[in-house]
């Protein structure tokens, strides 16, 4: 069965790339990076780290494919608000992976220009740090711009932007009129985590679930979606391509 694998998923991925062929693709794809610990357990794997070691070196592999694929924009949700209320060796360890992948993908292998979202002052102070370290280090660089969510939650992020233009606001001196009447989409979408760039068209989850739990709700809300149950350590760059075949598919109404 993995020599029949070998053979035929390389013809399956140029039967793929073929058909996207001068389709439109998503230019920001955001991702739900979920089912690590899944993974690992129906794996056999009685340690649920390797789920996220495995995972985690998924990542480099999912920014290869999409700058392959002239994608602009990757955010993919690593840490939430809620994952913090795990067990402390379990956050200490994905504090430990995050870093690394943050390390990774700012490092001369990659070409990409990242970006941090999310309350970064919840973590360590050491974990924060090197983390912003790593991406201060990529502001000169042209490639591919890579979001990183990490203590991420969006209801808070939205919360945030509204707090940060009523400062902004009463900074100017504004009356409480003049606050009302500036208030709409576009003044508060540029006080979000991920202020000028484009809101993602397509959003993936992978390991089953169908559900956003909180991940950029403000800017997802006319973007495609698209579940795999795939968990994120086994998913491979034949489901990625399918992803964007389904988007290329697909009629965006945008509401309409």
């Amino acid at each position: 069965m993995a020599m029949f694998d070998r053979l035929l998923y390389p013809l399956y991925e140029r039967r793929l790339k073929h058909e996207l062929a001068g389709v439109t693709r998503p230019k920001h794809i955001a991702v739900m990076a979920d089912g690590n610990r899944r993974w690992a357990r129906e794996a056999g794997f009685t340690d649920v780290a390797h789920g996220h070691r495995v995972g985690a070196k998924k990542i480099g592999e999912l920014i290869r494919w999409s700058a392959e694929m002239n994608v602009d924009v990757v955010t993919i949700y690593l840490l939430s608000t809620e994952n913090l209320s795990r067990t402390e060796e379990e956050v200490q360890l994905l504090y430990d992976i995050i870093s690394g992948v943050v390390d990774e993908l700012s490092s001369d292998d990659f070409e990409a220009r990242i970006r941090l979202v999310g309350h970064l002052e919840l973590l360590p102070d050491k974990v924060s740090a090197r983390m912003r370290a790593a991406a201060a280090a990529t502001e000169n660089k042209d490639g591919i711009v890579v979001n990183i969510a990490v203590g991420y939650g969006g209801r808070q992020e939205i919360v945030d932007a509204v707090q940060n233009f009523i400062r902004a606001k009463a900074e100017e001196g504004v009356s409480l009129d003049e606050l009302i009447r500036d208030v709409s989409v576009e003044s508060l979408s540029e006080h979000l985590y991920t202020s000028g760039q484009p809101d993602p068209d397509l959003v993936i989850r992978t390991s089953g679930e169908q559900r956003l739990s909180g991940f950029l709700l403000w800017q997802s809300a006319y973007s495609e979606i698209w579940f795999t149950d795939t968990y994120w350590p086994a998913f491979r760059k034949i489901d990625f391509l399918r992803a964007l075949r389904d988007y290329s598919q697909r009629s965006r109404r945008f509401g309409k």
